[in-house]
């Protein structure tokens, strides 16, 4: 039975951008939509600024969308 995945929030998605608890063992499918949220909410720009950078990376390369 899979667990049933967690509504994303701005705790979980960075967890699961910077690997730790949560966000240890998520799949691909799973850090996509992180990165996503990130993007959409706007957090991406408003975190250090690796995130806005990764993020920009992640849409240059077609990952996530605008």
């Amino acid at each position: 039975m899979e667990k049933e995945k967690e509504k994303m929030t701005l705790y979980l998605a960075v967890a699961i951008a910077e690997g730790f608890n949560e966000g240890e063992e998520a799949s691909k499918e799973r850090q996509i939509e992180a990165w996503q949220f990130l993007h959409n909410s706007g957090a991406a720009y408003k975190l250090q600024g690796w995130y806005g950078r990764t993020a920009r990376d992640l849409i240059n390369e077609g990952i996530i969308k605008e």
